[in-house]
């Protein structure tokens, strides 16, 4: 009996201590974070440098991102497409409410709504997805997943800071989530984003989440309002927004979340754990409509969509579903599996050596399906993917998950050979997955007047 105990023991020793207690409970009921790091045997101390380290090379770095304008805004650029987007300010608002950095916060969010938001017209509320670094707007459309931040990240404003001081928040989060309903508008012409397709004649509807399906859309009007984008589903964020809007339409949104978990099983291939950039409403792939004027393929042939391989959004999905296993833990038991399943894909294609766009089925894309960035056409082992990757181990049991934690501690953010870099979209999902694995990416509940 004695060497029985001995043998279990050393069993239960020889088990990785982050994979002895799946999650059950997620943050809104336990009001607890793991710090995996320091879990996987890294010291607390370097873990904080670290952290601030990555925050620095964001915000205040050499290859910093953010610019301060004046005296009272700044902006988050992406530095290789030289613009402004909704994409890159609503990360900024989110991380610096994170991390405390009110005059961060305040001046993105001031650059936002005198630039971005839409004060009147039929896309009042709404934010231009992209503007020239003056301001100037490249876009008059908005796409989704940016007014999908600004909400969450201007409540946990409110909740962190309160609405006196100088900002009132949640006014502004509140006036946002009335704005996105359900509205009829006509069209007018269209240039940009959410501009293709041929023009629609008659009044339509302008909504960000779809009234039948209650997912969110891909843009809210437009060709793009028919179909969704899997790495703008974040279903704790409506969680956020049916406890601390206040806005009437807590079920609306509970609903929202759970319509969304439901979506994910849908659209990520159950062998490779991969999902497309874009998809149909049920999950199924992005089927690309034939506008008038269009040559007709020849009988026989098919033109692969790259739409529906796994790319540059698609690495946000891994982060996205572990944040809602965090925070909300509802889905916990398939989001474990599923942490594994793309864990393990990747693994298999070589841990520092798998590349940053894939078809679903896990075989490589032909070269005109490969999406070019900064000016370059190339499969890459991109430090964006290897953070989201590395961050999704927050949900796997698997002796894999500290090699992938290991590989982004010990990554480099440097240029390539070929001198492409990208500051803006890796290194912001780089900072995101350093504030996963440390703990640092909390739902930021009302706070004592006065209080930090």
């Amino acid at each position: 009996m004695r060497n029985l105990m001995i043998l279990f023991l050393l069993l239960m020793l020889s088990i990785p201590a982050w994979a002895l207690k799946p999650w059950k409970k997620g943050a809104f009921e336990t009001n607890k974070y793991r710090n995996l790091f320091v879990e996987m045997g890294y010291r607390q101390a370097d873990v904080d440098a670290k952290l601030k380290e990555v925050f620095n090379d964001v915000f205040r770095g050499p290859n910093k991102v953010y610019f301060e304008v004046g005296d009272s805004m700044g902006y988050v650029s992406d530095i290789k497409n030289h613009d402004a987007r909704t994409e890159g300010m609503s990360y900024g608002l989110m991380i610096a409410v994170q991390f405390g950095e009110k005059d961060i916060f305040d001046r993105l969010w001031r650059w936002s709504k005198r630039y971005m938001q839409h004060q009147d017209g039929i896309r009042k509320g709404y934010f231009a997805w992209s503007c020239k670094t003056d301001g100037t707007r490249n876009s008059e459309g908005a796409a989704s997943d940016g007014e999908l931040y600004f909400i969450t990240a201007l409540i946990f404003a409110s909740n962190r800071w309160g609405d006196e001081t100088g900002i009132n928040y949640k006014a502004e989060a509140q006036h946002i989530l009335d704005c996105i309903q359900p509205r009829e508008y006509t069209p007018e012409p269209r240039r940009g984003f959410g501009g293709f397709g041929p023009q629609q004649n008659g009044p339509q509807m302008m909504y960000l989440i779809d009234p039948e399906t209650k997912l969110i859309t891909f843009t809210p009007d437009g060709f793009g309002q028919r179909f969704t984008d899997p790495s703008y589903h974040i279903p704790a964020f409506y969680e956020v927004w049916a406890r601390w809007a206040d806005d009437g339409r807590a079920d609306l949104w509970n609903e929202c979340a759970a319509k969304s978990r439901e979506f994910l099983h849908k659209c990520i291939n159950p062998q490779t754990g991969l999902n497309g950039d874009q998809c149909q409403f049920d999950g199924s792939e992005m089927q690309m409509p034939r506008f008038p004027g269009m040559p007709q393929r020849p009988q026989g042939t098919q033109r692969r969509n790259g739409n529906n391989n796994f790319r540059y959004d698609s690495w946000r999905v891994p982060m996205n579903i572990t944040l809602d296993y965090e925070w909300s833990c509802a889905d916990g038991k398939w989001q474990r599996q599923y942490g594994e399943t793309i864990q393990n894909f990747f693994y298999a294609q070589g841990i520092d050596t798998f590349v940053d766009q894939y078809r679903v089925d896990g075989t490589l894309p032909e070269d005109n399906e490969i999406l070019q960035a900064g000016g370059f056409r190339k499969l890459r082992h991109s430090i964006g993917l290897v953070a989201t990757t590395a961050a999704a181990s927050m949900m796997c049991s698997h002796n894999k998950s500290k090699e992938f934690v290991d590989a982004l501690w010990n990554a480099k953010h440097v240029p390539f050979e070929d001198g492409y870099f990208d500051a803006y979209y890796d290194g912001l999902l780089r900072l995101f997955a350093f504030m996963h694995l440390s703990g640092n990416y909390r739902i930021i509940t009302p706070q004592r007047q006065g209080a930090e």
